[in-house]
């Protein structure tokens, strides 16, 4: 089923999960724990990151070589697996950085072919890596024009001559948002336009960046529906559960944490931060769910533990699970 599907015919809050495929060369056995734990919640969808190269720099004893690495590869097979034999249905992430046109045309034939539906179109971080673009094809720029490909195969319009006899696709198209503005945005204002003309192409729904402080999605709904933006508007959470994130969280994904979470657990032991990270994103969704959001979406990657916790604190969702 297709992600506005499950919003349009949901009865009771939903709860989705992202997942991040395991390194380059781990077990599949790491995500297959992950996702024994997590479906028993039946989220309606699971996410699963992609990845494009990236440029790492090793240090040798002659100097520093800089490599261009390939990680976490993996999303395809991990799609397939989440909806055959988990019976959830599986939004793998497409990137614009690192693929061309052609790459994207490809791996949406493959996911099409598996009878996989919903796509989320995202620009992708910047990996440090510029792929060159071999002659005769070609490469998105920003997650609008990949938004644009997705809707013209929707209606059967492909890359290859030879394809032009192939069926439209049916893909649901989700797209990213930032409560707090992408860090590269001039102005809130002015992503939200950005937001809108991914949507007014063609993609059916928003799920935002992580946020520690709901206001922060509430102004952000509100700014979209006054630009005209009348699609769902997923919010997206993250437990916090080490000491360590409150400085690699703001800067990996340029958020804020506000100062009574940061102060709490910069007072706390170690072994107390999870607990303390549980019950902060409990209130979060306590408070979302009292706004009726259409659903909340958890970024697990892989460890599962505080999403089993946060399920158990919250006794409201046991006549939904």
């Amino acid at each position: 089923m297709r992600v506005i599907d499950h919003l349009e015919k949901a009865k009771e809050p939903l709860i989705s999960f992202e997942l991040i495929p395991p390194k380059r060369g781990g077990d599949i056995h790491d995500i297959l724990n992950v996702l024994d734990n997590i479906t028993k919640f039946k989220p309606p969808f699971i996410d699963i990151t992609s990845h494009s190269a990236e440029v790492i720099y090793e240090e040798l004893p002659d100097g520093i070589r800089k490599k261009v690495k390939r990680k976490r590869p993996g999303s395809l097979g991990i799609c397939a697996l989440i909806q055959n034999k988990y019976n959830v249905d599986a939004v793998p992430h497409i990137l614009v950085k690192g693929f061309t046109r052609e790459e994207t045309e490809d791996f949406m034939i493959e996911l099409n072919y598996l009878g996989i539906d919903n796509i989320l179109a995202v620009r992708g971080d910047d990996s440090g890596y510029e792929k060159p673009i071999p002659l005769g094809r070609s490469a998105n720029q920003n997650a609008l024009e990949l938004v644009e490909q997705i809707v013209k195969m929707n209606n059967g319009i492909y890359l290859e001559d030879s394809l032009l006899d192939a069926k439209p696709t049916n893909f649901c198209i989700g797209v990213g948002g930032y409560p707090e503005k992408h860090f590269e945005a001039p102005n809130l204002k002015a992503d939200i336009k950005f937001a809108k003309q991914k949507i007014d192409s063609g993609a059916d729904y928003i799920v935002t960046q992580m946020f520690y402080d709901n206001n922060y999605y509430f102004k952000y709904v509100d700014e979209c529906r006054k630009m005209g933006i009348d699609a769902p508007i997923i919010p997206g959470l993250k437990i916090l559960t080490s000491k360590a994130q409150l400085n690699s969280i703001p800067k990996d994904f340029i958020v804020s944490i506000p100062s009574a979470l940061s102060d709490e657990v910069e007072a706390a032991k170690p072994e107390e931060v999870l607990n303390i990270g549980v019950e902060w994103a409990a209130s979060q969704v306590r408070e979302l769910l009292d706004k009726n959001v259409p659903s909340v979406h958890f970024y697990v990657m892989l460890n599962s533990r505080p999403i089993t916790m946060l399920m158990e604190s919250l006794n409201l969702f046991k006549k939904v699970f």
